[in-house]
């Protein structure tokens, strides 16, 4: 116990640090590990953006010199891409590298002329500045709030990512009236290909590489019925994620939406009859490009659980995993011909589909094949029985 108490503030320290370094790894993985763009700076606008704060609040109140800051760290940012690396882009990459390590040294140098070298002291943020004792150890409250902050960074960035890719999609569906079927398929192999081209390596959720993100995928509700004794003679309690809290949470948005909105109904209605939806006056186009964004929403929020529920990402997880999202919705009763389903029943079709593929990987007995053998007998199924219904109401006019 000797021992956590004398460790406990330099982890702590440490976290605050990191964080530090977290915050400007987000831009830099934005920057350089997807779009492969050269930028040394970070580190550099880091240091200004500080020293800007310092100054600033000696001649605005601090409730404006916070968004001044930050505006116009933005506008720096801005402002070295048109400058120094725009005119670059078709030169060879070393060119932009000499570029960005000039624009590193020139914040550098303008930072130390400001300043003269002396080190200044950081205005007190009030709550952030706070100091507070966990298990005995003294910190500040910015120490707790990073690691927070730098995973709310991150997950906003993977949200705005599945935003814009429907954006796109929805764009070339609604307006552009390209195939449905061709835009989604480009997509998918599009998105396959980008993350092999990000990483192809098996990455880890470990509490060394994101202790924040660690917390949340090992967070557990335990259930106060259907407990087991297992062969030790312990009791094992079932219990729930946070993967499936917000799986149920976005389920009970999407419902109440797709019932009671006028965006809901426009949805069942584009999907029903695109001409009689037209006539009603419903903006056709504008409709499915909001389908397009709000299914690619779903997706990030979907891939961040599923990250959280396997502590791993790699770019071979999630293979066909289209299929099994058709299928859930098929046997849902969702129509393929459309303007018909609701969230409730694709709920129960993804839990039939997922208890027959836990059936068959706890029996030990059954190929892993089987999964998708019974999936697909039972999605024909539905859809051979979706094809009667509609005949016998074709009938019945």
């Amino acid at each position: 116990m000797d021992f956590f108490d004398k460790l406990l503030p330099y982890l702590l320290s440490g976290i605050s640090v990191g964080g530090q370094y977290a915050l400007i790894a987000v831009g830099y993985t934005m920057v350089y590990g997807i779009l492969r763009l050269i930028n040394f700076a970070h580190g550099d606008v880091f240091i200004v953006s500080g020293l800007m704060m310092v100054y600033a609040v000696t001649w605005m109140p601090l409730w404006l010199a916070i968004p001044f800051v930050i505006v116009f760290t933005v506008l720096l940012g801005f402002l070295i891409e048109r400058v120094a690396y725009k005119p670059l882009r078709s030169a060879p990459r070393m060119s932009v590298m000499i570029s960005a390590i000039g624009v590193s040294y020139l914040l550098q140098n303008l930072a130390l002329y400001v300043t003269g070298g002396l080190n200044k002291n950081y205005p007190t943020i009030p709550w952030i500045s706070d100091t507070v004792s966990v298990f005995g150890a003294t910190t500040k409250m910015v120490t707790l709030v990073t690691p927070v902050l730098t995973l709310v960074l991150v997950v906003l960035l993977v949200l705005l990512i599945g935003i814009l890719f429907g954006l796109f999609q929805g764009f070339c569906v609604g307006y552009l009236e390209i195939q449905p079927f061709i835009v989604s398929m480009a997509g998918m192999f599009f998105a396959r290909g980008m993350t092999a081209v990000i990483s192809t390596a098996q990455l880890s959720i470990t509490a060394e590489a994101d202790q924040t993100f660690y917390d949340m995928a090992n967070f557990r509700i335990y259930l106060p019925f259907g407990g087991t004794i297992n062969r030790a003679g312990k009791l094992i309690m079932p219990y729930v994620g946070i993967g499936v809290v917000i799986a149920l949470a976005v389920l009970v948005v999407f419902f109440l939406m797709l019932r009671y909105t006028k965006f809901g109904r426009a949805l069942y209605a584009v999907g029903g009859s695109e001409q009689s939806a037209a006539m009603m006056g419903l903006n056709v186009k504008a409709t499915k490009m909001k389908a397009y964004v709000l299914s690619s929403f779903l997706c990030s929020i979907g891939g961040i659980c599923y990250c959280m529920n396997t502590m791993s990402a790699s770019v071979n997880q999630a293979t066909g995993l289209e299929m099994d999202a058709i299928a859930s919705s098929v046997i849902g009763g969702t129509l393929l011909t459309g303007g018909v389903g609701n969230v409730i029943g694709t709920l129960f079709g993804v839990l039939i589909n997922g208890t027959i593929a836990s059936i068959v990987q706890f029996n030990g007995k059954l190929a892993s094949s089987w999964p998708n053998v019974l999936t697909a007998a039972l999605l024909c199924f539905f859809i051979v029985l979706q094809s009667i219904f509609a005949k016998i109401k074709e009938r019945n006019k």
